[in-house]
Parts: C-alpha cells; structure tokens; sequence
C-alpha cells in the first residue's frame, strides 16, 4: 500500500491529498488518482479542486459515469446549465436519448447567453441528426449560425443536411454563401465534389488542388486525355487510392478499352471489395459489348450490395433468359426466391439446378426439405435417396431419413395441401 492510501485510511485526508498531488505530476492522465484526488478534496472542503478533477476524469474518459454523477451532484444547485448539460450527456453514454434531448434542450434554456448555449445546440443537433429528424437538426443548425457565423463546421453540417432534405442545389448554395460571405475556403474541396455530383465539373475544376478530382472533371468535361495525364502524374503517390482505379477504369471505358478498364476495376476491388460500384462499372462495360447475361448478372449483384433484393432478383431472372445453365445463378435465385418466401418457386429454380448438376446436394437437400413440407413423402425420399449416393455421409440425411420414410413431419404446409385436397377451393391459404 502507498503511503497516500495509508494516510487516506488513517483519515488524514490533508496529507493524503497532498500526496497524490504529488503522484499527478508523472501521472497527469491517471484516473485512478484523478478519482482519489477529486473525492479527497470534496471532503477537504475544496470543492472548486473537486470539480477541477472531475472534469479532468471526464478529458480522459468523456463515458466515465461516475465522474458525471459527481458533478451533477455539485452542479444541481450551483449552475443549472451546467447540470443539465452534464445530464444531457450521461443520458446519451446510457442510449436514453429522448432523456438527452430533452435536457440539452433545458441546458439551452438555462444558459446566461447564446455563446454559452451553443455547446447544448450543437449537442442537440447531432442527436436530431442521429436520429435522422433532418428538418429539426437543420433548424438547430440555422440558430448556431447566427451566433457562431465564424465557424465553418454549421455551413458544412447544413450541406450535408440539405443534400438529405432538399437536395444538391441547396446544399451547394449553402457552401457558396459561407465562402463568399465569410470567406471560408477550408471546404474547397468539399465543394468541389459537389460540383462533381451536380455535373459542374468546370467549377469543379477551377477550385480543386485535389489532383483526383481534377482528373475526374476532366473526364466529364470530355478532355479524357488531359484527365489521363493528370492521373499518370500522380500515379507513384496516388496509385493505391480506390478512387484513382475508379477514375482510369473510367478513362478506359470512355476509350472503348474494356480489358483495361476490367483491370482496374479489380485493382479497385482489391481495396474496397463490398463496394456496389464494383459491379455498377462491370455491368456498365459488359452492356457496351453486347454481353446482356454479364450486363444483367452485374446489376443484380450491385442491388444486393445495396440492399434492394427485389431489384436483383428481378435483374438476376433477366439474366437467367439470356442463360438457364449457370449454376451460381440459379443457386442465386433459388435461395433468393426462398428468402422472399416463394418457396415453390424456389424449389423450380432447385430442380433445375438438380437437371443441370446432379450432384448438387444443397439442391437435393432443398428439394427433399420441400417435398416433405408439402406432404410429399414418397418425393422428398426420392430426393433423400439421390442425396444418399451422392453423400453418404451426409448429416442431413442420418438425422431426418428414418424419421422422414416413416410418415414422420408432415409439416403445416402438407397439412394444408392436404385439406385442400379433400375441401377443394372452400379451404382458404
């Protein structure tokens, strides 16, 4: 033990004090000592130490909870913005965030002036943020600027929250008004891919350094080889960047070179595999060749990146009319079919997969698994049979085909397959 933890045990808490003060100077950031100091100095009646500490706790650990509840302690009677502030905060550490929103919003009200309301605004703007309330956040934001005009952060938050509600133009409009009017140029290049995506790539052009983005104006004012050079220049500092592959994998494109360009797309997916643009270029290069299988294959998988299965399931059954042989593609659409719940068609698309590579036995396991759901015993034996030989090893087939020769697990399915067999249309799905 130290001797400031025997001094603290023996209720010398001056001299314990003391000496953790002197353990702080070589170990400034420790919280341990932090917490030991702040607690001594509230019970030696140095409150405005305690609250020094405390608040140091929270520089070091911003999420300490104990530190928050201390200074709430002492906060409650003496500075009400403070208090909820403080508040506003643990309630966001705990995920209670109406609670935190709603004290952020006290905090603000119980601040002397709008300078010092600012930090609870801020706070509460990125919550509205979070919480996706655009119009409220934006709101929020708007008030901020007419007290923190000098900030270039609000201008670039409204950006970004105007592109969300109202669009490119406003948001662009919004960065434009912050440069002129308080001649803000440390989002140039902020604004510069804006312009880009609002295809004016020669302001894009005229206010970049950014020798990607210049590249990439280039290309869409048509100066392809001038956009190439600019590439080429920076190829030894930029060459493992995502996007320099993207923009050369554009330049090829846009000179008919699809071997090249295919090449730097897979330099690309090196670096950003889950990345939909990946098969938005491929899809793209392959509808220029004439290749509908590959064209529509490619849009089906940059949907299922971006999460729209219905897009690409209906991208991947354009492609199968162009080729019913592949058989990732069918497994594909089988087990989308499946996902969606259309498991008859699905056991379709498994058939002809099953047709097409005998073998398959997630296709024959998928298709005894649906014979039996439909009552069709003797069926999902065939398939379980089939799997057998294929497999006769297979754990699917050890643990379910006694139980599924013997009549066993009809299933809710086969039941209702089987009422209506008898009842006819007066038996409702």
């Amino acid at each position: 033990m130290n001797i400031a933890e025997q001094l603290e045990q023996s209720e010398k808490y001056e001299e314990a004090y003391a000496e953790y003060k002197k353990m702080l100077v070589n170990n400034e950031n420790n919280v341990e000592i932090l917490t030991r100091l702040a607690h001594l100095a509230n019970i030696v009646n140095k409150k405005e130490e305690s609250k020094f500490y405390y608040a140091k706790i929270l520089e070091v650990d911003p999420s300490n909870i104990m530190a928050h509840e201390q200074l709430l302690d002492i906060f409650v009677d003496e500075d009400k913005f403070k208090y909820y502030l403080l508040r506003g905060n643990m309630h966001a550490l705990q995920q209670q965030m109406s609670f935190a929103k709603s004290d952020y919003k006290k905090a603000i009200s119980h601040a002397k002036d709008q300078q010092e309301a600012l930090p609870a605004r801020y706070l509460y703007a990125g919550l509205c943020e979070e919480q996706e309330k655009y119009t409220e956040a934006i709101d929020e934001y708007l008030k901020i600027s007419d007290f923190d005009d000098k900030n270039p952060i609000v201008f670039l938050k409204l950006a970004e929250l105007y592109e969300k509600t109202e669009g490119l133009v406003s948001a662009i409009q919004t960065l434009e008004r912050g440069k002129k009017d308080y001649g803000f140029s440390d989002y140039d290049e902020v604004l510069a891919g804006y312009y880009i995506r609002n295809s004016q790539p020669d302001k894009a052009l005229a206010l970049t350094q950014n020798e990607l983005t210049k590249a990439r104006a280039l290309f869409d004012l048509d100066k392809n080889d001038e956009g190439y050079d600019v590439l080429m220049k920076c190829k030894n500092q930029l060459g493992n960047d995502k996007l320099f592959h993207s923009l050369l994998a554009q330049y090829y494109f846009q000179k008919s070179m699809y071997d090249e360009a295919f090449a730097e797309i897979d330099e690309y997916a090196k670096i950003d595999p889950n990345s939909a643009l990946i098969y938005q270029m491929r899809a793209l290069i392959y509808e220029q060749k004439n290749d509908s299988f590959n064209e529509h294959l490619n849009w089906g998988k940059y949907n299922i990146v971006r999460g729209d299965k219905d897009v690409a399931l209906n991208e991947y059954m354009t492609a199968y009319r162009f080729n019913n042989k592949d058989v990732d593609l069918i497994e594909t659409i089988a087990a989308l079919l499946e996902t969606e719940g259309d498991k008859t068609k699905a056991s379709e698309f498994y058939e002809r997969l099953s047709d097409i590579d005998p073998k398959n036995t997630n296709a024959l396991q998928k298709l005894a698994e649906f014979r039996e759901s439909i009552g069709d015993i003797g069926g999902a034996i065939d398939y379980m049979d089939k799997l057998k030989s294929v497999d006769p090893r297979n754990q699917y087939v050890k643990d379910n085909y006694e139980r599924i020769q013997n009549g066993g697990g009809i299933g809710s399915e086969g039941i209702l397959s089987f009422l209506k067999s008898i009842f006819g249309s007066k038996m409702r799905g």
